[in-house]
């Protein structure tokens, strides 16, 4: 079933700000938070990611019902590479090299404001090129 494409995006802009928040204050703990964000919704699909459900439950009702869907697939993809990078990071934190936990983050972070700002999402392109290249190799 396809998905509301404002929901991905309000989470990337969710996303944006804690992933800023983390680099300005450097807290493990607040990145632990976003990484399992990032889980969730690749887990179960950005629907089930907490800002997934503080989108449907608090913003679309007050924005009227969707116009546009995509399908679920490539945000998904998306929600798997932010973990990765999320999880680069949270060791740079926690274990160290510090620039590591910068780096991820700062890629992170990243990647959501490109989603969030202009609504070009990096993991989805990803995800859709190697669907082409994927298609092409049979």
């Amino acid at each position: 079933m396809d998905i509301d494409v404002r929901g991905p995006r309000f989470g990337a802009a969710v996303t944006a700000v804690v992933l800023a928040v983390v680099l300005i204050i450097g807290s493990a703990w607040l990145l632990a938070w976003q990484t399992l964000a990032f889980a969730l919704g690749a887990a179960g699909g950005v629907g089930r990611s907490p800002y997934g459900w503080v989108f449907r439950r608090f913003v679309r009702p007050r924005i009227g019902p969707p116009t546009a869907f995509e399908p679920p697939e490539p945000p998904r993809f998306a929600q798997t590479v932010g973990l990765g990078f999320a999880l680069l990071g949270l060791i740079g934190f926690a274990l160290g090299p510090q620039w590591l936990g910068l780096a991820a983050t700062g890629a992170a972070l990243a990647a959501a404001f490109l989603n969030a700002a202009f609504g070009y999402c990096l993991g989805c392109e990803v995800y859709l090129l190697g669907r082409r290249v994927a298609v092409r190799a049979k």
